[in-house]
């Protein structure tokens, strides 16, 4: 039986064709113009929702992945409620391992697609809401466990290929055509790092001319080579001062630094001002893209992303 003309067959055909919204007011009088794709619309909120089925189902292809074998992946939180619900839609058991640094509503949404939340108490000095690389690292040490205890299909997105590949066939050809070309700058926070490297490839591949920088917690510009200084930051999901293995400087032209202020108060402006309400990265990504703006020659489009909803973050003070 044939469906209705425009209904999907499963929520996994709503990931991807995201609105790209052009910020008239935050970046009025600014030389150059900011535009925001707002990856919030997809199924699970957020712009990891294109890698984790992008990585499924390139594991069911290589049959690597098979019926009734269990997902575990290592997660701030947003990955895990990607492939929450796409493992729901497929039919494999998921559980997530998280840092108790993160945000509860996190942990909320992937129980509520019907995985398993496995939390990792935080390091020596660690403080909720800021998740450090060594909190990270105990978080990849009891997944590396939980993989080998139930030989677990593991999507390892910081190496695994399809994290890029998503973007690069996905988020970057969408915004080449939402602008009708027009993009001359594109930035993003590096967490896994899939959405700067496969965008940047996609919109490179189509004009070359394209800049791109990453984004970085001011105090920990690793990728940018400079000295660390602490790993702990309100951004969560990045910023833990490692080098993912799909990370590719080839196509990225420059780095850009945020702080915690920074990031907290362009989020409350993007709420406020344009009605885009974002996390912590999120006002981190527009924050460097009008930085972007303000020293761009006149005309010049900039596009950064949204990376999740504010309203996972309404247990901290980002919106207090």
């Amino acid at each position: 039986m044939s469906l209705p003309s425009g209904m999907l067959e499963h929520v996994g055909q709503a990931v991807g064709w995201t609105p790209l919204v052009e910020l008239q007011r935050m970046a009025r009088g600014l030389p150059g113009r900011v535009a925001v794709k707002l990856e919030y619309f997809s199924p699970g909120a957020s712009i990891k929702d294109r890698p984790a089925l992008a990585i499924l189902d390139l594991a069911e292809c290589a049959g690597v992945l098979r019926s009734g074998q269990r997902v575990v992946e290592k997660t701030s939180g947003n990955m895990g409620a990607g492939l929450a619900w796409a493992c729901a839609v497929k039919g494999y058991k998921f559980t997530a391992v998280l840092s108790a640094g993160n945000t509860p509503e996190r942990s909320q949404m992937i129980r509520a697609f019907g995985a398993e939340v496995v939390t990792v108490p935080q390091a020596r000095g660690g403080k909720p809401g800021k998740v450090s690389k060594e909190d990270l690292d105990l978080v990849e040490t009891k997944t590396q466990e939980l993989v080998r205890k139930w030989k677990a299909f593991r999507p390892d997105q910081f190496n695994h290929p399809g994290s890029v590949a998503a973007h690069r066939f996905g988020t970057g050809p969408e915004i080449w055509q939402q602008t009708a070309h027009a993009v001359t700058h594109y930035c993003s926070f590096a967490g896994s790092s899939g959405t700067l490297i496969g965008t940047a490839t996609a919109l490179k591949e189509r004009d070359p001319r394209i800049r791109v920088y990453c984004i970085e917690p001011a105090k920990t510009r690793f990728l940018a080579g400079k000295k660390v200084r602490t790993t702990r930051h309100v951004i969560q999901g990045g910023g833990y001062a490692v080098k993912p293995g799909i990370y590719d400087d080839a196509v990225v032209d420059g780095y850009l630094a945020v702080t915690d202020a920074e990031a907290v108060r362009t989020a409350r402006a993007l709420a406020s001002k344009e009605g885009i309400m974002g996390g912590y990265s999120t006002g981190a990504n527009v924050a460097a893209a009008l930085q972007l703006a303000r020293k761009a020659r006149r005309g010049s489009l900039i596009v950064t992303v949204a990376c999740d909803s504010g309203l996972k973050y309404l247990s901290t003070d980002l919106y207090a």
